[in-house]
């Protein structure tokens, strides 16, 4: 069966190209969503095997950071990853209780394809390097 990703907030550019490369080296299938509201429904609709968040969503402007935490505070137990190349964004999200993530400026390497699956798996994350 294949891995369930749920993207949340890409912009136009970067949700099309992140989902074409989950499918294509994955072999995942990849939900959007571009606001909270319809991630907090896709999520109660949906099993995922891990959610990844946009820092800033491209359709409000929300903070992916509080979305995590909100998410997390409502219960959800699909595992969560920020998608951002700041550390200190990256160290906010591990402390509401996400897994260390990654920014779109590795996205296509390796690592970051073997982080999703590990963590998609329920495997532990080790990341450090990021």
């Amino acid at each position: 069966m294949p891995m369930k990703i749920l993207d949340v907030g890409q912009c136009g550019f970067d949700g099309p190209r992140m989902s074409r490369l989950f499918r294509e080296i994955l072999d995942a299938t990849v939900d959007n969503a571009a606001t909270r509201e319809v991630a907090a429904r896709r999520l109660r609709d949906g099993k995922y095997d891990v959610v990844l968040v946009n820092r800033v969503l491209a359709a409000d402007g929300a903070s992916g950071v509080e979305l995590i935490g909100a998410l997390i505070k409502s219960g959800c137990t699909t595992p969560l990853m920020l998608v951002s190349d700041l550390a200190d964004a990256q160290d906010l999200a591990v402390a509401q209780g996400a897994i260390r993530g990654f920014g779109k400026a590795v996205l296509d390497s390796p690592k970051t394809f073997e982080l999703i699956r590990k963590v998609a798996c329920g495997g532990p994350a080790n990341n450090s390097d990021r």
